[in-house]
């Protein structure tokens, strides 16, 4: 590979990191209060669609941006009321919001472009950087001919972090997820509290599959999501559930998707499905320790009752 190569490669590593990155962070808040969401999955392919949806409707590509994130909002609450306020399986309800979403995108695909000759691509996040920097060499392209949520993506799990680890709230979330009859006996609602954990996560769901279509294809297609959501989730695992070590991991994890695709165009010895293998044979070595220790919020998975102790 030539410089020009590389330079390629890592730019898209970073570009396809960020909607991992944008999820990852915003999950975090979810797994925090104790409600394990594998729904991510689903909630960023509707955040894809919506994304493309308001921006065909509207023009605007802020706007876009906003409707991915209420659409993320809304399967985020329907989450949250089946597993906190009904007590549903969080894995078996996260799977039905999966199979949901994969059923009603590959329904309204065609109404989406209905109308349409030819699919149009929407307008795409504008790159802001001036164009010297972008002109530099090596760290031109690679840094500062990214679209603007890229540097969104870097931004937020380092809110994320300031927030759980540096306010009250943070606080009050950590300890939900760890210990929530004690904050229920603080004065706190723990079912506020893991509503609006869940709720966050369904809101940077769909901030993430409008960053996947709207910073690079500027289209929606069937199942685009391609796995990315089970990957954040199995960035949880190697982050030990740290914002900064999970976006870490979704970097790592968006290089090796970024990877897998330059060796399907190029002549490699390794096959490209082991890079795509990469993320999750990561995770089996962090759930067997041989990357350290991880724990996760104790109560997570669980139902919370207040009458138990």
């Amino acid at each position: 590979m030539d410089l020009n190569s590389i330079n390629e490669f890592l730019a898209a590593a970073i570009r396809m990191s960020a909607p991992l990155m944008i999820v990852g962070a915003g999950a975090l808040f979810t797994e925090r209060t104790g409600v394990f969401n594998i729904g991510l999955e689903g909630t960023m392919l509707v955040g894809c669609m919506a994304a493309v949806y308001f921006s065909l409707q509207t023009g605007n590509l802020w706007l876009a941006t906003l409707g991915a994130m209420f659409v993320g909002g809304l399967f985020g609450l329907v989450h949250a009321f089946l597993t906190i306020t009904r007590r549903a399986d969080q894995i078996v309800a996260g799977a039905a919001i999966n199979l949901f979403a994969l059923g009603i995108t590959n329904l309204l695909n065609g109404p989406l472009y209905a109308g349409y000759e030819y699919r149009p691509r929407v307008t795409l996040y504008p790159v802001i950087a001036p164009e010297a920097l972008q002109n530099l060499p090596i760290l031109g392209p690679i840094l500062f001919a990214q679209p603007v949520i890229v540097y969104f993506a870097f931004i937020i799990p380092i809110l994320a972090t300031w927030i759980l680890y540096r306010t009250t709230w943070g606080l009050a979330i950590r300890a939900v997820g760890d210990h929530p009859h004690a904050v229920a006996t603080a004065g706190l609602s723990v079912y506020a509290l893991k509503y609006i954990g869940v709720i966050t996560s369904g809101v940077f769901a769909g901030l993430g599959g409008a960053a996947l279509t709207l910073a690079d294809l500027g289209l929606f297609a069937p199942g685009m999501t391609n796995g990315r959501g089970f990957a954040v989730l199995a960035a949880f695992v190697v982050g030990k559930w740290n914002p900064i070590l999970v976006a870490a991991a979704c970097i790592l994890f968006g290089s090796a998707d970024a990877l897998q695709l330059r060796a399907q165009t190029i002549q490699l010895a390794i096959p490209y499905q082991v890079f795509v293998m990469l993320p999750y044979l990561l995770t089996i070595a962090a759930l067997a320790g041989l990357v350290g220790r991880t724990v996760g919020p104790k109560t997570v998975g669980k139902p919370y009752d207040p009458e138990s102790i």
